[in-house]
């Protein structure tokens, strides 16, 4: 990959990626010093599309494209090239030795790995099956040809069998990781990734993808301490930066995030992940100011997401800023027209529930002008609802919101909150009789008894009718016992009998 060019993949794919880059070589012999070739070491060639490996179902969907591009940019980095292609020779206090014997069969295989690796493979299990003492080496080259075919579950025995052979052959460690990292075994990844450290196999992809496994189970302690050694290793690396950025993220070391991702903005301004993990961050330093404007940040590169917005228009509402917060909230509406409703809906009740009203129906109206054509029956209903008690609010309900409450009702005879704002609107109108009705059907429902009767008992009071109030009182007290309606009834009850 090139650090100077490549836009990094920052997300876990891209990680996963390490441990899969494998399948996607070709063995060039022929170019490698014999020293590395009879090692059973691999000079990468870019993948093509007939070998390039296809993604788990776990992982996100890509073309084959942009899975051949990221294997290509993976493999143009030497270091990497270094590390996972063995380009060290043979290290025989911790590899197995080579007899004259493997030294001539592995001259006579070269040709053929580099170009028909199912010949080389039958070559090598002919020669192992001849064996009466097979060589580790001899393992770990047919492990690296099934590797070369994506077979990993051959080639997961012939490294297992070359490790059983020589405990210390480092390189067969290293490959082992590689095949449970990709198939998701992480404390064996860990295990093998740990055991190769051990041999002094320790460089910057190793302690990366051993951070990686770490993350994976959730132990980011451990996961930190490897990140750390791997950016020690290559401090230019950004997934190790990033993988450390989580860690830090998820353990609440919230300043370390935010140093870490300045430098990840710095170097990539156009990468939405960093932005948005850096609001996070700045959220839990309780900074709510300093994450709205790395939200403002995304919107402005045109990449942001309906969550993204109502996440900023939250922050704005919790920093008592009701322009910016409807501002967000209806940029969130206007981004996506197949958005369920639900969402916005909320974020205007809680713009009436602060009083803040304006603000309230400006998002009512871009929620009627942009949901209202593929809302629900459900979805119309609270809408037509919240649109009463905004009209309620400022004394100006009209005709049109009266009769769409009691449509309401007359689809759902136990909406109470229907109910309850009929009864509302009928006492504001100085018409008693229709309101106690409809406070009367709302105190038949379990979860509006207490607040119905209340309501009913003042339009009673209203009415300077006290004896027929009490009775409501006490029950609204049975329910929901409250120091300012115990008042209320004191005062009714001295009213009563003073009449």
């Amino acid at each position: 990959m090139s650090r100077t060019t490549t836009t990094p993949i920052v997300s876990q794919r891209r990680v996963i990626a390490f441990a899969r880059a494998g399948a996607a070589l070709r063995l060039s012999l022929a170019a490698a010093p014999l020293a590395l070739a009879l090692a059973g070491c691999a000079t990468p060639q870019p993948p093509t599309a007939q070998n390039a490996p296809a993604p788990q179902e776990s992982a996100p969907q890509r073309s084959s494209a942009a899975v051949i591009e990221e294997v290509q940019s993976l493999w143009q980095d030497p270091e990497f090239q270094k590390a996972f292609l063995g380009t060290y020779g043979i290290n025989a206090a911790i590899e197995p030795r080579l007899s004259p014997e493997e030294i001539t069969f592995l001259e006579k295989l070269r040709p053929h790995m580099e170009r028909d690796l199912p010949k080389a493979q039958a070559m090598l299990e002919s020669q192992i099956k001849a064996s009466k003492s097979p060589s580790a080496m001899l393992y770990m080259t047919l492990g690296n040809v099934h590797f070369q075919q994506d077979n990993m579950e051959a080639a997961e025995k012939c490294f297992n069998a070359a490790v059983e052979k020589h405990p210390s052959f480092r390189r067969a460690w290293r490959n082992l990781g590689l095949i449970h990292v990709r198939a998701g075994r992480y404390n064996e990844a860990i295990r093998a990734f740990t055991k190769m450290i051990e041999l002094g196999g320790g460089d910057g992809p190793s302690y990366g993808l051993l951070g990686f496994a770490y993350a994976s189970k959730e132990d980011y302690q451990a996961a930190e301490t490897a990140y750390r050694n791997a950016l020690l290793l290559q401090p230019d690396e950004t997934e190790w930066r990033l993988g450390l950025t989580r860690c830090v993220f998820k353990q609440n070391k919230y300043e370390d995030a935010a140093n870490l991702l300045a430098t990840l903005i710095e170097r990539f301004p156009d990468k939405t992940e960093f932005w948005m993990l850096q609001a996070h961050t700045f959220l839990g330093m309780k900074q709510p100011l300093n994450a709205a404007a790395s939200l403002e940040s995304v919107y402005r590169m045109g990449k942001a997401t309906p969550d993204t917005m109502y996440s900023l228009g939250d922050i704005y509402v919790s920093e008592n800023m009701p322009d910016a917060a409807v501002r967000s909230f209806t940029r969130a509406v206007e981004l996506d027209a197949a958005q369920s409703p639900t969402r916005p809906l909320q974020s205007a009740e809680v713009l009436a529930a602060r009083g803040w009203l304006a603000q309230s129906r400006e998002l009512v109206a871009a929620v009627r002008r942009n949901l209202e054509p593929k809302m629900e029956s459900a979805e119309r209903r609270r809408l037509l609802k919240l649109e009463a008690r905004l009209s309620m609010a400022d004394g100006n309900a009209g005709e049109d919101a009266v009769r769409a409450l009691e449509e309401i009702v007359k689809l759902d005879p136990l909406d109470g909150e229907a109910l309850m704002l009929l009864g509302q609107y009928y006492a504001s109108q100085q018409k008693p009789d229709q309101a106690i009705f409809w406070y009367e059907r709302a105190g038949g429902i379990d979860s509006f008894e207490a607040t119905a009767k209340l309501r009913h008992a003042q339009v009673l009071v209203g009415m300077r009718r006290f004896a027929d109030a009490l009775p409501l009182l006490r029950r609204v007290q049975e329910l929901k016992p409250r120091d300012d309606v115990a008042r209320y009834l004191e005062q009714v009850d001295r009213a009563s009998r003073v009449k």
